[in-house]
């Protein structure tokens, strides 16, 4: 697998084998890579008029109104946007010469194609295509071809990028027998390429195996359970972007969504989508879909959350509102001009009774009461000679004895006032958890001093997740056509409920590590998350080759999955480098900031980025002895730039983040830092598989014993 770098001699090999000499073709007398970056050119050129072609659009004599003319633009500048040519990020990265023209019968001496691959489609004026999406299936062998397997590819192509410029390619001939498999060495240098700023997409260098998952279909729900490095999050936002591809259409009705841990992971991942063309994908945390109606001001200590965050709970709330339903003891008697009509307490209990056994919403059976009262009102006046329409049945249904009648047997319910009343009243909650939670458990979660309403309660982000069961009790909540969540270990069985309501009739894309799980709710296996999400049927794929964490330090972190997640298969890197882990113990405890200082200089001497991960309550001390050293430092979500390159991390957010190189600061204070040592040890796991590049682990007091 020969490479070619722009300052070497013209290589010997021939661009494509199934080329012929054209004297008549100008590119015909340039070396390979010169075809190549001219072909860049021209595909830029054409992006470009492509781009022109829709801004010059006039839609002034296509729109029939202004509703449609206020759509029609925004879809237009949806356009614009997603056909921006980014100026570093390469607009092709590989190219396929098939032996056979593509869907046409492999016969001896037909005449074979080529297509370059790249992030987004670009076709030339007249129609025919320069740069081949992706997700296309004609691209899929640039994913999936192999020796054994060349899926009719002669030679796959690699093309290696400094600043946006083409300046190496490497040839991989798929069907050479003499030609020996070897490590690309230009994927290699992508995956370690430094990081600097938000997440990058991998598009370029995406795994067979990872392209599985990419390419599944939208009728079913995936789980990847994937350790770190193995590119879980980029798979599942890469497979986002291949199913607005191939069912756009069905997705721009639904709606996707992207759910990440936090905001400065969102603010990590949210230029990967747009870099693939994707720009309508909405992301949000679990605590943005169940605070949108509720002000959240207090918190829970770790016991009441771990109560709260229990799908025992969504019981507790079924039984809590279904109270609320009385059976009728009085006769309905509606007025009607001269005419009385009424209908009898026998008949009034059927109707209850049935809208109970039929268990739908609590809000549409209370739409629905009195429209069957009216019916019934209605019955009798046809048996009279009468003939009503269905104006008369909603003037009844609006009667105040029919919705007198409505408010005694099914009264409107407030999901918030009812969530407070069962954190407020022993005796509700007593009645509704009776053989559900103990009464240890129920004392936990009370609250020792009730607010006086809705307004003044200090709800917790768990209150708000009642909240939102109970409302979906009431009110179905909207469904979306597709959801990823991300770091989804952490979420309790409530939460996942939440998440699942609004994939209910959709897909999920359900991505994490059990060994990560750094919640006291966080979930044991994926067999308990995915029956609380209301996917008991997804598919289950696991992730165990890493391309990120250097082979080194992440057989370091592996010490700890036996304590952490015992049975979890440890990642297996495919990157060896020598020398990037270095663990360091400081004598003097006083010394610690000046040894962690010194080992951030140390980790600036290198390209790319840089993270300092200690203990939240060791975060004040550092950011004194950064500032006082003259060290300008970013927080997590802040974009690091080739002039500010230093990012101090508290452990509790450096989940899905990552970094060239890592600086780790006293472990045990990592590990002191949290509820119980299984999760102290989990957010230490974490914390030392955030390095791309290099990790230095500094420590005065004693290492965990599964470390030394």
């Amino acid at each position: 697998m020969p490479a070619h770098e722009a300052e070497c001699d013209t290589p010997t090999e021939p661009l494509n084998l199934l080329d012929t000499h054209d004297p008549q073709d100008p590119l015909d007398t340039l070396d390979p890579l010169a075809r190549e970056r001219a072909h860049l050119a021209a595909s830029r050129a054409a992006l470009r008029a492509m781009r022109e072609d829709v801004q010059s659009l006039d839609i002034r004599d296509v729109t029939a109104n202004w509703v449609n003319s206020v759509v029609l633009q925004a879809q237009m500048d949806d356009r614009i946007k997603a056909l921006a040519d980014l100026s570093h990020t390469p607009l092709f990265f590989g190219r396929l010469d098939y032996l056979h023209r593509v869907g046409a019968e492999q016969a001896e001496g037909a005449e074979g194609e080529q297509f370059y691959i790249g992030r987004r489609h670009v076709h030339d004026a007249d129609g025919d295509p320069m740069v081949i999406d992706w997700r296309a299936p004609v691209s899929q062998p640039f994913y999936r071809a192999s020796r054994k397997d060349p899926q009719d590819v002669g030679q796959r192509r690699r093309f290696g990028y400094t600043g946006g410029e083409l300046t190496a390619y490497e040839d991989e001939h798929l069907t050479d027998p003499t030609e020996a498999a070897q490590t690309s060495k230009l994927l290699q240098a992508e995956i370690e390429r430094p990081r600097v700023g938000p997440m990058r997409d991998i598009v370029a260098t995406i795994q067979p195996e990872q392209d599985e998952i990419v390419r599944s279909g939208l009728g079913g729900t995936v789980c990847v359970q994937g350790g770190p490095g193995t590119g879980k999050t980029a798979v599942g936002l890469h497979r986002v972007a291949y199913l607005l591809y191939a069912h756009r259409d069905r997705l721009a009705r639904t709606g996707t969504l992207v759910i990440g841990p936090n905001r400065s992971f969102l603010h990590y991942i949210e230029q990967v989508l747009p870099a693939l063309g994707e720009m309508e994908v909405k992301q949000a945390t679990v605590d943005d879909l169940v605070t949108a109606h509720v002000e959240v001001r207090g918190t829970d200590e770790a016991a009441a959350a771990v109560v709260k965050g229990d799908a025992r709970m969504a019981e507790i709330l079924r039984r809590a509102i279904r109270s609320h339903v009385s059976l009728p003891t009085e006769p309905v008697m509606v007025v009607r001009g001269s005419r009385r009509w009424r209908v009898p307490v026998y008949e009034l209990e059927e109707i209850v009774k049935e809208l109970l056994a039929r268990d739908i919403r609590y809000g549409a059976a209370h739409e629905a009461l009195p429209q069957r009262i009216a019916h019934c009102v209605l019955t009798r006046m046809e048996e009279a000679g009468e003939a009503p329409d269905d104006r008369v049945q909603n003037a009844v249904a609006r009667t105040p004895a029919v919705k007198a009648a409505v408010k005694a047997a099914w009264p409107a319910v407030d999901p918030a006032k009812l969530v407070l009343r069962l954190l407020s009243d022993p005796e509700f909650l007593a009645a509704h958890a009776d053989g559900l939670l103990t009464e240890d458990e129920q004392k936990t979660i009370l609250w020792s001093k009730p607010p006086r309403s809705v307004k003044s309660a200090k709800w917790s982000l768990a209150d708000a997740v009642l909240i939102d069961e109970a409302g979906d009790l009431v009110a179905r909540t909207h469904s979306l056509g597709h959801v990823v969540i991300d770091e989804a270990q952490d979420l309790s069985p409530m939460q996942y409920r939440a998440v699942g309501r609004r994939c209910s009739t959709g897909s999920a894309t359900v991505l994490g590590d059990l060994a990560q799980g750094t919640t006291p709710w966080s979930t044991e296996s994926w067999e308990q998350a995915l029956f609380h999400l209301g996917k008991p049927d997804a598919l289950v794929e696991e992730l165990t080759a890493g391309f990120r964490v250097p082979r080194e330090v992440i057989a370091y972190a592996s010490r700890l999955l036996p304590s952490i997640s015992p049975g979890l298969a440890p990642v297996e890197s495919v990157r060896e480098s020598p020398g990037s882990m270095a663990v360091r113990e400081v004598a003097d405890p006083a010394g610690l900031d000046a040894a962690v200082l010194a080992a951030c200089e140390e980790s600036l001497t290198h390209e790319g980025s840089i993270g300092l991960i200690a203990a939240d309550a060791r975060i004040p001390a550092l950011a004194a002895a950064l500032e006082a050293a003259g060290h300008a430092y970013l927080s997590p979500g802040e974009e690091t730039t080739a002039a500010s390159r230093l990012t101090l991390v508290p452990a509790s957010l450096a989940k899905g983040l990552e970094y060239d190189y890592v600086v780790l600061d006293d472990p045990a204070a990592v590990v002191d830092g949290e509820p119980d040592e299984r999760t102290g040890l989990r957010r230490l796991y974490v914390a030392l598989t955030r390095a791309v590049s290099g990790l230095i682990v500094l420590h005065t007091a004693p290492l965990p014993e599964a470390l030394a």
